[in-house]
């Protein structure tokens, strides 16, 4: 049987800016947690890097469980 629908990069490209975006905010608001310990509080530059930067695995593992739900999906029918 072959695969229809898209492949896992193709998934990870098209979610990335979310995937970012939300990585973006989680560091922004870990940064504001650990500013109760005395640790800065990040820049928006700061917080868009870094969850620029941890969106890249975070997207491909999401785009991963979406491909694997889509296959399981296919075998149902």
């Amino acid at each position: 049987m072959t695969r229809r629908g898209w492949d896992v990069p193709r998934i990870a490209l098209a979610l990335y800016p979310f995937g970012a975006g939300a990585m973006a905010v989680n560091v922004f608001f870990a940064s504001l947690i650990g500013s109760w310990v005395g640790l800065p509080v990040l820049s928006t530059s700061w917080s868009i890097a870094l969850g620029a930067l941890i969106g890249l695995p975070a997207t491909w593992a999401f785009a991963g469980h979406i491909r694997a739900l889509m296959d399981e999906a296919e075998q149902k029918e």
